[in-house]
């Protein structure tokens, strides 16, 4: 749906004096007298309000006064992290995820919800609220390069390819000379692909996809044809398929990529609501987008001419919907070919109420109930937990032997191996934003950083907040919990034996460092160590990692 907006002039200057950069600003939060704070505050918000509204709007469906309530409430709690110490250097991307979240818990909690009808709408809240996770399957590569790019990268990179505003917008934000920023966005561009692909070599599920890392990027970077036996491998690998349909995004609209891996839902109705988009002429639209690269960019087409011979997935059957893919046949007769990961989009979203009840428009995310997703078969190993409030048992593939708390679950108490029961204290849940949140508790979550390299129970903590990292955790299929604040570490008994401390310890990719997961309901089952389960029929398995 068309998201309304106030027009205004697609270029607005940053506001504030000349060199006076949002960290500068932000600086006169933290202990400076209350008129300085106010004056900050006052610049911020004239930077950053008019986007922020504008995605409020398209996270409610609304352009109500609740989009004014949602904007200032998210405004409110970034600034108060600010206050405390959090850099404010890329600041845009972390206020739009701000004001997506507090929809998200608004829309959660029944009471704000009737209290504030605009909430209840199918696109909008109620959509979000139904939703297992923000950030779509095939947007993880770039959703984890994004994340550990440098503030300033993500700054110039979002300015620039998400808004389509001149170098010179994030520059101003950064209090930087423009050329220093346009040399800046070189990097930053060529940074993000090598993260996207070192994440697809991390987190490959098989030898076969880290061998073809290289293989996938060349030709893409090139705009050649990929070899036969790579697109023999992508038309089996639904994992090598988003892959390679992120990565030709850096030769085409790179914005559209960021957008989808940091905000997920509605992120394409937010690029359609930026001035700079909708601009005409060589500083707008794609145009411009593609004139801001140095030597001026690859044309589209080169994508195109690659996409085309990235395969497309074989039929798949067996989804309770027996002509699920049929959804594709006006796509396919329409272009001839098309990229893997525009016809994963359609198969996942293909079934679904066409009035968007449940989910996001655009595609970005995937109903609670599970309709409409893919089910494929987990290689051995796969843990596989669950993106939603369902409970977990985390199995040590090693032992046997299940994650468990030491006594009574409290701040610091710690974990352990126990045999596996259907104890509260065994049950976890890991949220979309990266938490192993405790059952027992839900206010504790596995603190990896708090005691010295022994896993703990701690406070969860929001993203924002400065110990983040300390309780997060990205997921490989290979099934190993990798902490945030040092990925090069990993979740791990102590030793294979009942009672052994877990800790993290350097990955080293072996069976201990692995883990699976069971439903609560049979966790006095024996589970197969040796092959992957068999999903049940018209259940779907979580496939592919989960960040």
């Amino acid at each position: 749906m068309p998201t309304p907006y106030s027009p205004r002039s697609p270029y607005p200057s940053p506001g504030g004096d000349p060199g006076e950069s949002d960290e500068s600003l932000a600086a006169r939060l933290r202990g400076r007298p209350e008129g300085e704070a106010a004056h900050s505050v006052a610049m911020l918000t004239t930077r950053h309000w008019p986007a922020m509204h504008d995605y409020a709007t398209v996270c409610l469906a609304s352009s109500g006064p609740a989009a004014a309530m949602v904007t200032a409430a998210a405004q409110h709690r970034v600034l108060n992290r600010v206050a405390l110490g959090e850099p404010a250097v890329a600041l845009r991307p972390v206020l739009l995820v701000a004001v997506r979240d507090t929809v998200r818990e608004w829309a959660s909690d029944d009471r704000s919800a009737g209290a504030l009808p605009e909430l209840l709408k199918p696109a909008g809240g109620r959509g979000m609220r139904a939703a297992r996770t923000m950030t779509p399957e095939n947007r993880t590569l770039a959703h984890r390069s994004f994340r550990s790019l440098p503030g300033l990268a993500r700054c110039v990179l979002w300015h620039v390819e998400v808004e389509a505003e001149p170098v010179s917008v994030p520059a101003g934000l950064l209090g930087i000379d423009a050329d220093i920023a346009s040399g800046t966005l070189r990097q930053a561009r060529e940074t993000f692909r090598q993260g996207c692909l070192q994440a697809h070599q991390e987190l490959a599920p098989t030898k076969d996809c880290r061998f073809y890392n290289r293989l996938l990027d060349v030709p893409i970077r090139r705009g050649g044809t990929l070899l036969p036996d790579v697109q023999q491998h992508l038309a089996e690998c639904r994992y090598c398929r988003n892959a390679a349909e992120q990565l030709s995004h850096f030769e085409g609209d790179l914005g559209t990529l960021i957008a989808e891996a940091v905000l997920g839902w509605g992120a394409r109705r937010y690029l359609d609501s930026r001035p700079g988009r909708a601009t005409p002429g060589p500083r707008g639209g794609r145009a411009a987008r593609r004139g801001h690269r140095s030597g001026g960019g690859r044309s589209g087409g080169s994508r195109h001419r690659l996409l085309s011979r990235i395969p497309a997935p074989p039929r798949l059957t067996g989804l309770g919907r027996p002509d699920a893919v049929r959804s594709t046949r006006t796509l396919l007769t329409g272009l001839g070919a098309v990229s893997a990961g525009v016809l994963v989009s359609v198969l996942i979203a293909g079934g679904s109420p066409s009035d968007g009840s449940g989910t996001d428009p655009t595609g970005a995310t995937s109903a609670a109930d599970g309709r409409g997703v893919v089910p494929t078969e987990s290689p051995p190993g796969v843990a596989g937990l669950p993106t939603g409030p369902e409970p977990a048992l985390l199995r040590n593939i090693a032992s046997g032997l299940c994650l468990d708390t030491r006594g009574e679950p409290q701040d610091g108490t710690g974990t352990r191996l126990a045999g596996c029961s259907s104890r509260l204290s065994q049950q976890w849940t890991y949220e979309e934003d990266g938490l192993l949140r405790s059952v027992a508790d839900p206010g504790l979550c596995l603190d990896a950083h708090k005691d010295a390299g022994v896993v703990v129970l701690a406070t969860c903590a929001d993203a924002g907040e400065s110990r983040a990292d300390d309780v997060r955790y990205d997921l490989t299929e290979q099934g190993e919990l990798l902490p945030r604040w040092d990925e090069q570490l990993a979740l791990v008994p102590a030793a294979p034996d009942a009672n052994a401390d877990i800790v993290i310890r350097v990955r080293d990719r072996s069976e201990n460092q692995r883990w699976l997961t069971e439903p609560v309901s049979s966790a006095q089952d024996v589970l197969s160590i040796g092959r992957p389960r068999t999903p049940a029929a018209g259940s779907v398995e979580p496939a592919g990692p989960v960040t």
